[in-house]
């Protein structure tokens, strides 16, 4: 009652309400076209954001970093202790990681086997997520491991390691997400003096605040080591690989967006019918209306408004349906449901929304305009 007693101080928006509530089963299957309209519009664009989050989470920190390793035109077989001296001069205020690494064959007890790879390094934490132990800032003693291997050894924390006649015991298990070797598994961390044997460092790692800071360090030490003619340093940087990223989820969310607003123009064109219909069958009334005093501005008015009713309806139904499929959506692919009401996202359930209300009330113009400019004379013959 209290919606009918605001309704009354507009008429023809109350006709047009009551309008709506004579044919039920057709007013339920337009609004019904516009719900699967807005699901598919604001869905979609939502899956897009997704997408776009679960990629971002599964790089990590590596758009903050660089690597540099060993150029074509180099004279050594590695990087020399005087080049990562320059590197840290050059990259000032960054993380400078040298490595050495090898691959070796560690043996269990039970005979069992694992070839994974070594990497001497002193600084870990940077480069290493620890799912079990210690993550030292410092490796000096021990050894880290990756999970995938501990299990195929069947290794635990504190037991012994060998490598080139030197024991070292397991201070922590690398995270199977993390670490350098295949999959991110299958790689022994010693301290880098374990490597002694190698002169040469294999790779560098640079590790920035930021991927404009990674990516300015990179371009300074390119143009130090590096000239038109030799490539003493080869240096990779992840900076740019962000910018892809949103670019290519932009464009995708686009292409979403316009596959989803195809089923929104259909729900349209079924606007547009019921509401033929809907002045064809009440053309009399429609007459009568005319004949008695009612302008053709409240006509039009009243039929502009039973689509805007449909396309409101419709919407928020919608948005509630999208919402309740984006939680689902960022529940698989991030994890996090909650990240679904982030404006990122939850602009979509508003994008939705208005799409279907200005996409009703477009579909009202023409029996709209149809009812209100057609002669009572006519219409009361019938």
């Amino acid at each position: 009652m209290g919606l009918v007693s605001v309704l009354r101080r507009f008429p023809s928006v109350l006709m047009a309400w009551r309008n709506l509530g004579r044919n039920r089963t057709r007013t339920a299957l337009a609004v019904l076209g516009i719900v699967i309209g807005v699901i598919a519009i604001a869905s979609l664009g939502m899956a897009g954001v997704a997408l776009e989050q679960q990629a971002t989470a599964s790089l990590g920190g590596l758009t903050d970093e660089a690597s540099v390793s060993p150029g074509d035109d180099i004279e050594t077989d590695g990087i020399t202790d005087q080049q990562v001296d320059t590197i840290q001069d050059i990259a000032s205020g960054t993380t400078v990681i040298p490595q050495k690494t090898n691959r070796t064959e560690l043996t269990a007890r039970n005979g069992e086997a694992a070839n994974v790879q070594v990497t001497g390094v002193t600084n870990a934490a940077p480069l290493y997520d620890i799912a079990v132990g210690d993550e030292p800032s410092r490796l000096e003693t021990g050894a880290l491991i990756s999970e995938s291997t501990t299990r195929t050894l069947g290794l635990e924390m504190g037991d012994p390691i060998e490598y080139e006649g030197q024991i070292f015991r397991v201070r922590g298990f690398i995270a199977s997400d993390s670490g350098f070797g295949p999959d991110g598994g299958g790689e022994l961390v010693l301290p880098v003096s374990a490597l002694n044997e190698q002169e040469y460092y294999t790779t560098v790692t640079i590790i920035a605040e930021d991927g404009d800071s990674a990516t300015e360090a990179a371009n300074a030490i390119e143009d130090h080591f590096n000239d038109e003619d030799d490539e003493i340093l080869s240096v990779t940087t992840y900076g740019n690989v962000q910018e892809n990223i949103t670019s290519f989820t932009d464009t995708l969310e686009l292409a979403l967006l316009g596959i989803g607003s195809i089923s929104l123009f259909v729900a349209s064109v079924a606007i547009l019918n019921v509401m033929l219909m809907s002045t064809i069958e009440r053309r009399g009334e429609i007459g009568v209306l005319r004949a008695v005093g009612v302008r053709r501005g409240e006509v039009l008015r009243m039929i502009l408004t039973e689509a805007a009713f449909l396309g409101a309806v419709g919407g928020i139904v919608g948005a509630a349906g999208s919402l309740a499929v984006g939680l689902v959506i960022f529940h698989l692919l991030v994890g996090d449901p909650v990240l679904a009401l982030a404006w990122s996202s939850s602009k979509y359930l508003l994008y939705g929304f208005v799409f279907a209300l200005v996409a009703s009330t477009l579909s009202g113009i023409y029996p709209a305009w149809k009812a209100a400019n057609e002669s009572p004379v006519d219409a009361l013959r019938g």
